[in-house]
C-alpha cells in the first residue's frame, strides 16, 4: 500500500489540472478515433505504418489512450497513465517520425508520402507527439496536482 500512495502522491499546485486536460483530453480523442475511424486512424493506418497484426495493435493502444486520457483528466493514478502515455508516444515518434527524419523507411516501419524529408520535416509532423511526451513526462514528475483525484485520495487517507 505504502508504494501505492508513493505513485498517487502529488504536489499541492492548482495550475497541473490544466496539463492533465490538455494532455489527458488529446490522448482520450486519440483513443476514440482509432474506433470511430479505423481505415484512417485505427488499423488501416498501423497496416500502413508496417505493423504486424493491426488490428491488435490499433485496439490495444486506442484502448490504452482511452483509459489513460480519462484518468489523466481526472487525475486518477496520473503518474501510471502518464507513463503509460509517454511509452506509447516514444514509440509513435520512433516508429513514424524518425522515418521522417532519414527520408526512408527501416525494418517494418513505412516511410509516409510527404514533399519533404529531414530534421525540419520530422520536427514538423512530431509537434503533437512531442507535446504530449512532454506534457506526460511532467505528469510524471509532479503527479496530479491539487485538483486530482490522487490528492482526494491521499487526504483521506491515515498516514
Amino acid at each position: 500500500m505504502k508504494n501505492f500512495y508513493r505513485l498517487i502522491s502529488t504536489e499541492d499546485d492548482k495550475t497541473f489540472i490544466l496539463v492533465r486536460m490538455m494532455t489527458g483530453a488529446v490522448f482520450l480523442s486519440e483513443g476514440i478515433q482509432k474506433f470511430l475511424y479505423p481505415a484512417m486512424r485505427g488499423s488501416g493506418r498501423f497496416e500502413n505504418m508496417g505493423f504486424p497484426a493491426p488490428e491488435f495493435f490499433a485496439a490495444f493502444v486506442g484502448v490504452f489512450e482511452i483509459l489513460c486520457g480519462l484518468f489523466l483528466i481526472v487525475g486518477f493514478v496520473t503518474r501510471a497513465a502518464a507513463l503509460a502515455m509517454l511509452i506509447n508516444m516514444t514509440v509513435a515518434i520512433v516508429v513514424t517520425k524518425i522515418p521522417i527524419a532519414f527520408g526512408e523507411s527501416f525494418g517494418p516501419f513505412v516511410l509516409r508520402d510527404l514533399k519533404t524529408y529531414g530534421f525540419w520535416s520530422m520536427a514538423h509532423e512530431m509537434r503533437t507527439d512531442f507535446a504530449m511526451w512532454l506534457g506526460s513526462l511532467f505528469l510524471i514528475i509532479t503527479g496530479g496536482g491539487k485538483w486530482s483525484a490522487d490528492r482526494l485520495i491521499m487526504k483521506r487517507t491515515p498516514d
